[in-house]
């Protein structure tokens, strides 16, 4: 059974995508119908620098992802899923442990591992 995608709406995260491509990311701000029936105002602010506030005239199915054309060149809005909390709880118990509870990892965790000052590297060329 095919998985229905969540409806976009105001102050959601949209990835844009430009011929195909991600081009930034941006957060939809306000929709407000058109005149035209079906047709809608949305103001997107790109999260891009410089940061800028842009309003396109949309069908509610482009907002929802159908692709569109814009000055004959291929766009598509998808909106961006936030990852479950379940994932980041296991980073954020492993910041809130002891140092002493840590396991080094990595080369530094060697027996006889050797710090290298950068400083001096500095000096010696």
């Amino acid at each position: 059974m095919k998985q229905k995608k969540p409806m976009t709406q105001e102050q959601d995260l949209v990835l844009i995508y430009y011929q195909d491509a991600p081009l930034c990311f941006a957060r939809i701000e306000d929709i407000s119908p058109d005149y035209k029936p079906g047709w809608w105002h949305v103001k997107f602010l790109m999260l891009q620098v410089p940061v800028q506030l842009v309003t396109w005239i949309l069908r509610d199915a482009y907002i929802q992802g159908e692709p569109f054309t814009m000055g004959g060149k291929n766009m598509r809005i998808e909106k961006v899923e936030v990852p479950e909390e379940a994932e980041t709880e296991a980073e954020d118990q492993e910041e809130r442990e002891e140092p002493e509870q840590r396991k080094p990892s990595g080369a530094a965790s060697a027996k006889g591992g050797k710090v290298i000052s950068l400083t001096d590297l500095k000096r010696n060329r």
